[in-house]
């Protein structure tokens, strides 16, 4: 049986205000207040860090941010640095998000280098990877994702590796409804559990914690967590009603 505690994260995404943010965990925080089986991750847009921070206080869930740059400070108008995030409240950073390669060029040099920032500050990386659609039709999705846990953790030491959350998030479920089978997200769990072994030594695969992103609902989120290589879930839009996050959590 593992011993690795299991984490629910929602990802906002560029929705909610401050003023939606305190609502929000006025209402989550009773809800979850006795879930003590896993960990419980909130990612809102950079706004609204200072409220969720304040409105998490003292509570066992923890702030994350969705992106940051490489950089500690400079001229890198509209960029937000890990020093910040951490002095807003946040321990994670989600990094590498599909959204972020697909519209914003990141690529896993630069998820490489979010990673070694996030660490520098102090902060828990949350690094996604996952195929698209015609690259799984193509039979191509162990090799991607080998190709991206490669990319995003070059370099690093074993000890570097250990405090890093992996999420894998197939692109054609993000969003669009369809999510991947437990069979499906756990075949492609022990690819980036058997890819991490390799990198980075058995202990460090065994107590890497891999999350199931792709269209995360209350009716899904058992049948994901019942698979032993399933650690728990990066949620979307489920992550944006208090209840309905509140019922993933208490899966």
């Amino acid at each position: 049986m593992s011993t690795r505690v299991p984490v629910i994260a929602g990802n906002w995404k560029m929705y909610k205000t401050p003023g939606e943010t305190v609502s929000f965990f006025e209402q989550f925080r009773p809800l979850v207040e006795r879930s003590t089986h896993c960990e419980v991750i909130i990612a809102p847009p950079f706004p609204c860090l200072p409220a969720a921070a304040e409105g998490a206080r003292g509570s066992r869930i923890h702030i994350a941010a969705q992106n940051l740059h490489w950089e500690k400070e400079g001229a890198y108008t509209g960029e937000v640095s890990a020093g910040m995030l951490a002095a807003a409240g946040c321990t994670y950073v989600i990094v590498g998000h599909s959204e972020r390669r697909q519209y914003f060029g990141e690529t896993d040099q630069t998820v490489n280098r979010r990673v070694r920032a996030a660490l520098g500050a102090g902060l828990q990386p949350i690094v996604c990877v996952g195929e698209r659609l015609e690259q799984r039709e193509a039979g191509e999705t162990d090799s991607v994702l080998i190709q991206q846990f490669e990319g995003a953790f070059a370099g690093l030491t074993p000890e570097q590796f250990s405090p890093i959350l992996v999420a894998y998030e197939p692109v054609w479920a993000i969003g669009t409804g369809r999510t991947a089978t437990p069979e499906i997200a756990a075949q492609a769990h022990r690819v980036i559990r058997g890819r991490a072994a390799r990198c980075f030594g058995a202990a460090a695969a065994e107590s890497l914690r891999i999350l199931y992103g792709g269209s995360v609902k209350p009716d899904n989120i058992k049948g994901l967590m019942d698979r032993p290589d399933i650690d728990g879930a990066l949620v979307g839009g489920a992550s944006l009603d208090a209840a309905s996050m509140a019922s993933i959590v208490n899966y």
